[in-house]
């Protein structure tokens, strides 16, 4: 093969050689890069695209019902400007310096978990205008500066829309996946396909979607009043192309007692709702399981693109090695824009193929960016083994010695 064009990143803690047709196309780091929490095994990120869809709610009973499974969990309310930790989890005071040796901070408790939140260091009534560094300041130590017990899932709820904490969060440490919380609105999807977009671009594994505020279930009557729309779930997370996580109807019950300090997943463990919680952390769980049985398989240690011949060959850590025609890759890729909705993969031509970088998604993925701009299409590293076999993506023999 003549004329390779590729750079080599020397950090062989499972990363991913970025491929440059062009020499130009350079992509944020792979999550491989960034060092883990090492108290925490995995970290879950609660997002939304607004507020006022539920996500607080979602993401303080999510970390209850992940407890009630007998996980150790840590709960970080990353949402500065809107803190609702001590409120819902009923939790108040200063942390305290964790030893005098260092400038940990240890974590509040409630409930059996570890909490951490900006509200614990504002007055009641202060309101929380900041600028963007001092942002990314504050999140940084939350993750790093605070003295978490050994837990296995730390659930960090950020603030909604797509702003300078969510990217920082991405850029400080490899997150196991995010949990995307919208409503039956039209307006709140809109919304939610901006964050899912710009997780895809921070290489963030998106676990599923839960669509919050499902119609509202009548105590008296048992009706079902559809107050925020009547989008099926199911609709929500196909046209996210996501999982369905859960599906959460509004039920007056779950306001109570978030008021009251006690979540209902921890105050009323037999509530219809709490068991969907419980179904939902059952959900979270199979995900990261799903996504740490993926980081186990070979994966790729090396992208080299052939520019001259417009093949990419991909060595794998188990020393295999695939060969691909760029407008195979082109062809066969597995976003929705792509493929549509239908559920079954199609092989769509698009001209010209032109390939202009590759990264990857976490530990799980290759995304890879073209010539005209598309870089949506996350290519799991079996779907992309496979691939190798497809007829579209085998080199001719000419091409291929």
């Amino acid at each position: 093969m003549s004329d390779h064009n590729h750079d080599h990143d020397h950090n062989h803690d499972h990363s991913h050689n970025h491929s440059h047709g062009h020499g130009h196309a350079e992509g944020a780091a792979g999550q491989s890069r960034k060092t883990k929490l090492p108290t925490a095994d995995h970290i879950i990120a609660v997002v939304s695209g607004k507020g006022g869809v539920g996500k607080s709610t979602v993401a303080s009973n999510l970390a209850l019902a992940l407890k009630a499974l007998g996980s150790r969990v840590g709960y970080a309310d990353l949402d500065i400007y809107g803190p609702s930790a001590p409120l819902m989890l009923g939790v108040a005071g200063q942390p305290r310096p964790a030893d005098s040796k260092s400038d940990m901070i240890s974590p509040l408790k409630a409930h059996g978990i570890e909490v951490m939140s900006m509200g614990f260091f504002l007055d009641d009534n202060a309101p929380v205008v900041w600028r963007g560094p001092m942002a990314m300041s504050a999140t940084k130590q939350f993750l790093r500066g605070v003295a978490w017990g050994k837990v296995d899932y730390l659930v960090v709820d950020l603030p909604p829309g797509t702003g300078d904490i969510p990217l920082t969060l991405a850029q400080e440490v490899p997150l196991d996946g995010a949990v995307v919380v919208t409503t039956p609105q039209d307006v709140a999807l809109a919304d939610v396909e901006r964050s899912v977009a710009m997780l895809h671009k921070i290489n963030v594994p998106v676990l599923g979607v839960v669509q919050n505020m499902a119609g509202f279930v009548c105590p008296k009557c048992g009706n079902v009043d559809e107050l925020f729309g009547t989008r099926e779930a199911s609709e929500t997370a196909e046209k996210l192309g996501l999982r369905l996580l859960a599906e959460i109807p509004i039920d007056p019950a779950i306001g109570v007692a978030g008021d009251n300090g006690t979540p209902i997943v921890e105050s009323a463990p037999g509530h219809p709702v709490s068991r969907v919680f419980a179904d939902l952390a059952v959900e979270v769980q199979k995900a990261i399981e799903r996504r740490s049985a993926e980081s186990d398989a070979p994966e790729p240690v090396e992208i080299v693109h052939d520019k001259e011949h417009q093949l990419v060959r991909i060595t794998w850590s188990d020393s295999a090695t695939t060969v691909y025609r760029s407008e195979g890759l082109r062809g066969w890729c597995p976003c929705a824009a792509c493929q549509g909705h239908s559920g079954s993969l199609t092989f769509v031509k698009a001209e010209p193929a032109v390939l202009v970088g590759a990264e990857g998604v976490g530990r799980y993925a290759v995304r890879f960016m073209w010539e005209d701009g598309h870089d949506t299409g996350m290519y799991s590293y079996d779907y992309l083994r496979g691939l190798a076999d497809a007829e579209e993506c085998k080199p001719d023999d000419a091409t291929e010695s």
